[in-house]
C-alpha cells in the first residue's frame, strides 16, 4: 500500500473524520488489523479561513503548496486535499509537489454518474456554491449542478463556520437543511452533493430525500484504491 498524504486542518473536525474512516475502509478492503500508511499534515484553519473571507486565495495557495511539498517530504506517495473549498486552488498544490493529487471534484462527479444521477444538487460553503471552480469541475463530467437560492446558501454557509467546523451538531440546521434539500429536489435535482466535509456529520442517507454523496467518504474510498493500485492516477483533466 502506497503512503497516502492527507493535508488537514481544515476543519480538524473534518480531518478527524477523515482519519478514521481512511483506517476503516482499509481495514474492510485489507482486513483487520490492517491500517493505513499516511501521514497527516494539519494547518490553523484560523489562518486559512481568513484568507478565504479575504479573498486572499493566492496566499492560501502558497501556505498549502508549502504544507503538500512538507507532506511529500514525510513519504506520501499521494495526497488527499482534506476540504472541498481549498480544491479552489488544487491546480497550484498540483504544481508544488511530484505525487498527484486526488481531485475531489472528480471522485464525487464519478460517483454521481455511476449512480445514473446526470442533475444534482450542490450543498457546500458560500465559495464552493457561488464560484465556478468546483461546479465546473463537477460539470466537466457532463453532469448540471444545481444550487440552491441566495437565503438558503447563507443558512449553509453560516451553519458551516459557526457550527460544524466546532463540531456543533444542531437539530435546527438538520431540519433546514433538509428543507433546502428539498428545494433542490422540487427544482429538479436527483441527488445532492455533500460538499463539505462536515456536513456528512449533519446529514446522513436518512435525512435527506435525495440520493446523497458524502464527499469525504468517497475522497476516502478513491484513496485507498489508489494507494493499493500502482496505476490508478489523479484523475485529473
Amino acid at each position: 500500500m502506497r503512503t497516502i498524504g492527507l493535508l488537514g486542518g481544515m476543519s480538524w473536525v473534518s480531518s478527524a473524520e477523515y482519519y478514521r474512516l481512511l483506517n476503516e475502509r482499509t481495514s474492510d478492503v485489507l482486513g483487520t488489523p490492517h491500517s493505513a500508511r499516511c501521514v497527516l499534515y494539519s494547518v490553523d484553519f484560523a489562518d486559512i479561513e481568513r484568507m478565504q473571507a479575504d479573498g486572499r486565495w493566492d496566499e492560501a495557495a502558497a501556505v498549502l503548496g508549502d504544507a503538500a511539498r512538507a507532506v511529500q517530504s514525510a513519504g506520501a506517495e499521494l495526497l488527499v486535499l482534506c476540504t472541498n473549498t481549498m480544491h479552489k486552488v488544487a491546480d497550484e498544490i498540483q504544481a508544488a509537489i511530484d505525487i498527484p493529487l486526488l481531485h475531489l471534484a472528480d471522485v464525487t462527479a464519478r460517483a454521481v454518474l455511476d449512480a445514473g444521477i446526470t442533475r444534482v444538487g450542490l450543498l457546500g460553503t458560500a465559495y464552493t456554491m457561488e464560484q465556478d471552480y468546483y461546479r465546473t469541475r463537477v460539470e466537466r463530467h457532463g453532469l448540471d449542478v444545481l444550487v440552491p437560492g441566495a437565503d438558503d446558501r447563507a443558512t449553509v454557509h453560516r451553519s458551516i463556520f459557526d457550527e460544524l467546523v466546532n463540531g456543533t451538531i444542531s437539530d435546527a440546521s438538520r431540519r433546514s437543511y433538509q428543507q433546502i434539500i428539498a428545494g433542490l429536489a422540487e427544482a429538479g435535482a436527483e441527488g445532492v452533493i455533500l460538499g463539505c466535509t462536515e456536513i456528512e456529520l449533519l446529514i446522513g442517507r436518512s435525512d435527506s430525500p435525495l440520493p446523497t454523496f458524502p464527499t469525504t467518504r468517497l475522497h476516502v474510498d478513491a484513496a485507498v484504491a489508489a494507494a493499493l493500485d500502482e496505476h490508478v492516477g489523479t484523475g485529473q483533466s
